[in-house]
């Protein structure tokens, strides 16, 4: 094998997996560090940076991160059950106990500088246009954010419950983005986008979601009506507090996050008998693991493989649903499909219907002679390496770019449709993307010590507490998950392996006296003679068996061999470069950073006033 260039960001994406598995690719261990030596503001602000809602996603990410985590790889190695940090619930932890950080923002530009920018208009203020918004507003440009609803927010408002998301905290993080002199136009809703392209904006982005909710039409639908709900639409009455009570008996249909928030809420607002029923098994369900979870601690059963085939109903009012009973079978080509068993239909009683089975886009207030072309799902047809639309200067994304996702893939969304507007309206090739900046640094402060703390703790991971259930249940307003405390932060924050400080080998100062190899905790540390991967992999003092994870080989040692690390299991404790004689190996933490909107991300060579604005103060 080639030795591995440690300092290429492919090499970087198989290590630091957290990082990369976020969309919006937050520096994880870097921040989780912070918290751990209780600095808790300068979390925030890396966070702040690049996911825009700390607040905000440590308590609704969906946590792609966290499957990624090598701390559960390795537990798994060691036959133990994988329990990966618990990055999401560290970053509330962040937001819950920084101290005021508005004086850290950027600094919005001065008033008579930004009517002399371009003028973008956002529309929808969910976190796709806000990110816009944070990116462009401190560049300069004129940034105008229309929404429907009288506060920002979107769907983060409007459809996640506040017993998971308290209204306060999204006052607080829409605020900071509002406030970097970004034009709010709240209860403002567009109507036309020939209208809005007559007001001569140089550029637009289509941030309004995916609002409206798919519907079941089936026999009693029509008659049954008025108990029969679509749940994103309930959801957004609750918010705002249209409804306040339920039917005692409360069928729940689909098997996503939006069904689960749904029978949630309407378990606290009267509803004594709920059930979630979905045509799917369990662990087919689109809904996260920890929301079915917390559904069913809650009480509340999930009833799988039911295909509804009937609202029933007696003179207009809903009595039940009928089901039919299916199974998954595969057929010889190893496609999936459900089949009935042959039992009969099942009639289960209920009061009221909340239907939650997928969302879609809508978007009649774009006229299709305006330039704009659509596929044939109603989707924009967008270049989806920079989100340009078939009309230049009009940009899509989060829900309303390739369907319904979740927060943090809109935030990553806004990311690079700001990148995209920024250098079109510089008049550069939107398609040439600017690299990440990279940085490797030593970590040795002397001979056996280090600036992070390589202390690995044994410990499983820490559960966050809950609201007592007779306090959660009887009010929709009371926060169920209460947070980590500064203690239990600390021990959570101590499991992570510091992905991001790696072990850096010089090959010529290299004696191979195989100190490194007797110490490691972990026999990741091979020295033998070089050959292919597949082969290598096989003659490594741990066998090497995950072929998704690069291994670390060096160049040609004296006697001829090469090093070999199998990153996947190791523990960056950095004994081997604390017990080398001669120094060979070092611990140096791998840095990158994300390049937005700015100086930095345009090809010219500048002072990089803006881009200095968003990071000095983070």
């Amino acid at each position: 094998m080639q030795p591995t260039d440690i300092a290429n960001p492919s090499y970087f994406h198989k290590v630091v997996d957290c990082q990369w598995a976020c969309p919006a690719h937050t520096p994880v261990p870097e921040y989780i560090r912070l918290i751990g030596q209780g600095r808790y503001s300068d979390a925030y602000m890396v966070n702040w940076v690049s996911n825009v809602f700390p607040g905000i996603l440590g308590r609704t990410c969906d946590r792609p991160c966290e499957p990624a985590c090598r701390r559960g790889r390795v537990e798994e190695s060691n036959g133990e059950h994988p329990q990966p940090v618990a990055i999401c619930r560290l970053k509330r932890v962040a937001a819950d106990h920084k101290d005021d950080v508005r004086d850290r923002m950027p600094i919005p530009v001065a008033p008579e500088l930004r009517r002399k920018g371009k003028r973008i208009a956002c529309i929808g203020a969910g976190p796709a246009s806000l990110t816009v918004a944070r990116d462009l507003a401190p560049q300069g440009y004129q940034v105008t954010v229309f929404d429907t609803e009288a506060k920002a927010g979107g769907f983060m408002r409007t459809q996640i419950p506040h017993f998971r998301l308290p209204e306060s905290v999204i006052d607080e993080e829409t605020g900071y983005v509002l406030n970097l002199g970004v034009d709010f136009r709240g209860g403002q809703r567009v109507d036309s986008m020939n209208e809005l392209l007559a007001q001569g904006f140089d550029a637009l982005f289509v941030g309004c979601g995916a609002p409206r909710g798919r519907d079941l039409q089936l026999p009693g639908r029509t008659e049954a009506a008025a108990q029969i709900h679509i749940g994103i639409d309930w959801l957004a009455s609750v918010s705002f507090g249209h409804v306040t009570r339920i039917g005692k008996r409360v069928i729940v249909l689909g098997g996503g996050n939006t069904a689960m928030d749904c029978c949630r809420s309407a378990r606290r607002l009267g509803g004594e008998d709920v059930k979630v029923i979905v045509r799917s098994g369990f662990e087919e369900m689109k809904a996260s693991p920890w929301e079915k979870e917390d559904a069913m601690h809650e009480g509340i059963p999930i009833i799988n493989f039911h295909v509804p085939k009937a609202f029933v109903h007696e003179g207009g009012k809903l009595t039940g649903m009928t089901f039919e009973v299916v199974k998954a079978v595969r057929d010889d080509k190893g496609r999936r499909q459900l089949v009935a068993t042959g039992e009969p239909d099942v009639v289960v009683a209920c009061d009221e219907v909340l239907i939650a089975v997928g969302q879609e886009n809508s978007f009649p207030w774009i006229e299709r002679d305006c330039g704009i072309a659509f596929d044939e799902w109603g989707l924009p047809v967008l270049d989806k390496k920079t989100f340009q639309s078939s009309l230049a200067q009009v940009f899509f994304g989060g829900d309303a770019a390739f369907g319904p996702k979740n927060i943090i893939t809109a935030v990553a969304h806004g990311h690079e449709a700001a990148v995209s507007i920024d250098r079109l309206l510089h008049g550069e090739d939107i398609r040439q993307r600017p690299a990440p900046h990279v940085n490797l640094l030593s970590q040795k402060m002397g001979i056996h010590e280090w600036s992070y703390d390589n202390a690995i703790s044994g410990d499983a991971r820490f559960k966050v507490p809950w609201a007592k259930a007779e306090k959660a249940l009887a009010n929709i307003r009371v926060e169920v998950e209460l947070g980590f405390d500064a203690a239990t932060a600390f021990k959570e924050a101590e499991r992570c392996l510091n992905c991001d400080v790696q072990t850096v080998f010089t090959d010529a100062s290299c004696i191979e006296c195989d100190a490194c190899v007797d110490i490691c905790p972990m026999d990741c540390i091979t020295f033998t003679d070089n050959g292919e991967e597949h082969d290598l992999r096989t003659r490594l003092k741990a066998p090497a068996r995950n072929s998704t994870q690069d291994l670390y080989v060096s160049g040609l040692l004296k006697t001829g061999r090469v090093m070999i690390k199998d990153e996947d299991v190791c523990l960056h404790c950095g004994l081997c470069a604390e017990r080398c004689p001669t120094g060979a190996w070092d611990m140096q933490k791998y840095l990158l950073m994300e390049t937005y909107a700015g100086e930095r991300a345009r090809d010219r060579k500048s002072t990089r006033v803006g881009a200095q604005r968003m990071e000095a103060r983070a």
